[in-house]
């Protein structure tokens, strides 16, 4: 079986500002794996900011709708990119809440500002429209997944649909760092707002979903291909 990955997002469109300023943030870019220097953040080393943001920079920016999988045995990437294609062709584009810098457990994120149920829909529909093409999770991934102390709920999910965090569990979030704690946190988002708090002046355009590739373990991932809705 292949050690590629895939993965439905939402990620910006390549030339937006909201591309460009946290693709510089992370240093690279997911569409072009280009690398660009991050900024200067007050107070925060190039070297820590390096290290905080590692897992986001390997991943891209992108907030999760279908999480990573391996493809199911009698599938393969040709198939999932034409159904992806077709479930984006029959999807309207919206705008939703601007995003704003917030903690979720523990780490930095772009969230929307309030809640939207259209985005919630989205996601779930993801979720189970490409389920198909979802190889099982190993006893080692569920392993992992359980050492972070999930839910009775989130533990079904995790059965049901080889991640925790779907459906009503679902938080849609754009990351920059993994988990801090809370001084230091405090200190990196007072850093990260004067890059990122114009995007609360703006709505989230969500008009496309981005198939994500990982193509072996520890790989970054590059975006292979926007699905822009209404075809």
């Amino acid at each position: 079986m292949s050690d590629s990955r895939y993965a439905v997002y939402l990620a910006p469109p390549p030339d937006s500002d909201l591309h460009a300023t946290a693709s510089a943030l992370l240093g690279r870019d997911a569409y072009t794996g280009e690398a660009p220097r991050p900024p200067l953040l007050d107070g925060i080393t190039p070297a820590r900011w390096t290290e905080i943001t590692a897992d986001a920079r390997g991943y891209g920016f992108h907030a999760t709708l279908k999480p990573p999988f391996r493809l199911a045995a009698g599938t393969d990437l040709k198939q999932l990119e034409t159904t992806v294609a077709q479930f984006a062709a029959t999807r309207t584009a919206f705008e939703g809440p601007p995003l704003i810098l917030r903690a979720i457990s523990g780490f930095l994120a772009l969230v929307p500002e309030r809640p939207d149920p259209r985005i919630e829909q989205l996601a779930a529909d993801c979720v189970r429209d490409f389920d198909r093409f979802r190889a099982p999770p190993s006893e080692a991934e569920l392993a992992r997944r359980r050492k972070a102390g999930l839910t009775p709920r989130q533990d079904e999910y995790l059965l049901r649909w080889g991640y925790p965090y779907v459906m009503e569990e679902f938080r849609l979030h754009f990351t920059f760092t993994c988990r801090l704690d809370e001084a230091e946190r405090n200190q990196v988002a007072a850093a990260l707002r004067p890059h990122v708090d114009r995007f609360a002046a703006e709505p989230l355009r969500v008009d496309a979903l981005v198939l994500f590739e990982q193509s072996g373990a520890g790989a970054p991932f590059r975006i292979l291909q926007r699905f822009p809705f209404g075809g």
